[in-house]
């Protein structure tokens, strides 16, 4: 059983975490943490915490489960930190957008004998605007978090891409974990799964490769295309007095992820960028191929197929 959660990092993912941990009937306490001490603060004041640490290093090693819920780059080098200060029978997750930089510390630094598990973690949920004051404690509810644990952990299919759901009652917690776990933090390795579930959220188990390949397509390349158009869109336009009247619903879609902060984004293109560097070249070329086609027939086959994508 989880006890006591450590979240390290409370802007509006980990601040969310802990209100609806709260929701979800977690009883045990949970401690956090924030460079920013007015950020750590606003979550206490909103009942996501018990108490905010003094000392993030110690009131790690007082957790059963630490929560690293900063950016990317951030993450890599907490766990640099605590590798060497947690023991066995602890365990540590993220939020992280990327995850095979993270899984391959997490296979360097812990998940072995005599040091902590950690269990790479990303809620497919969130907002174009961070911090504590605007976490939701149904911020992940019906939303998807995927995992991508340890190579050779059971549960998961031969390229980690089966949904997986996890029922309490029918695992083995054993076989969630990589090999060399400890018996608690096996157990720990399965709790934090049922907590997640019962935060409303669904499990899905991917290899980390595939995550950030996949994760390109259906996240990175809708921010990467709303940034690149509300960039232009202020170069050409911005200084229109009537572009507020006349940019209706359609702009307002559209442009929504701009207003996303460089500082996340600069982690999750310094960690992805081959996955990302793909998928925008492959949307250059779609784009060239809408441009020679707006007067053929071509261009009701792209409406045809954008069609098929929606309905499916």
């Amino acid at each position: 059983m989880i006890d006591r959660v450590f979240i390290l990092g409370t802007g509006l993912l980990g601040t969310s975490v802990g209100l609806a941990l709260r929701a979800a009937g977690f009883r045990g306490s949970i401690a956090g943490w924030n460079r920013s001490p007015e950020q750590a603060q606003t979550a206490l004041r909103m009942g996501a915490l018990d108490t905010v640490a003094s000392d993030p290093l110690e009131a790690a090693r007082m957790a059963d489960v630490v929560l690293l819920a900063v950016p990317i780059l951030a993450t890599l080098d907490w766990m640099e930190k605590l590798a060497p200060i947690l023991g066995p029978d602890q365990l540590v997750t993220d939020v992280g957008s990327t995850k095979r930089e993270i899984a391959a510390a997490a296979s360097r630094l812990f998940n072995q004998p005599g040091r902590a598990a950690f269990l790479p973690g990303h809620p497919m949920a969130g907002k174009e605007k961070g911090g504590a004051s605007l976490a939701d404690v149904n911020l992940f509810r019906g939303a998807m978090w995927l995992l991508t644990p340890a190579q050779g952990a059971k549960g998961t299919g031969a390229m980690g891409t089966g949904f997986s759901p996890y029922d309490k009652s029918s695992e083995n917690p054993g076989a969630l974990a990589p090999e060399g776990t400890s018996r608690r933090a096996s157990e720990l390795i399965a709790d934090w799964r049922h907590l997640v579930a019962r935060l409303g959220a669904k499990v899905l188990d991917l290899d980390p490769a595939r995550h950030d390949e996949l994760v390109a397509w259906v996240s990175h390349l809708p921010q990467f295309v709303s940034t690149a158009m509300s960039a232009l869109l202020e170069d050409q336009v911005g200084n229109a007095p009537e572009l507020k009247d006349i940019g209706g619903r359609a702009l307002r879609e559209m442009t929504r992820l701009g207003a996303s902060p460089y500082s996340m984004w600069r982690d999750i293109a310094m960690t992805n960028t081959e996955a990302i560097d793909a998928v925008l070249h492959a949307l250059e070329q779609r784009l060239a191929h809408l441009r020679e086609n707006l007067r053929t027939p071509g261009l009701r086959d792209e409406f045809e197929r954008a069609n098929r994508f929606r309905r499916e």
